[in-house]
């Protein structure tokens, strides 16, 4: 399947969001995610169903100074 993450191309075999995220080795309890500019949340990724195209955002906070 074709998805867009984060703005670049990917083909993957994931079915599912929670696949989609391991699959990318994203870890953390405190990922964001949004599937065609959807908040989906953590408690629904493992049954949120992927559709080639669809364009997949991963947010993860980052440490600044």
């Amino acid at each position: 399947m074709k998805l867009i993450v984060n703005g670049e191309a990917h083909e993957v075999a994931a079915a599912t969001l929670a696949e989609l995220v391991a699959a990318l080795d994203y870890e953390g309890d405190w990922l964001a995610t949004a599937v065609n500019s959807d908040l989906v949340h953590k408690a629904h990724r493992a049954e949120f169903r992927l559709n080639d195209g669809d364009r997949i955002e991963i947010l993860s906070p980052m440490q600044g100074g």
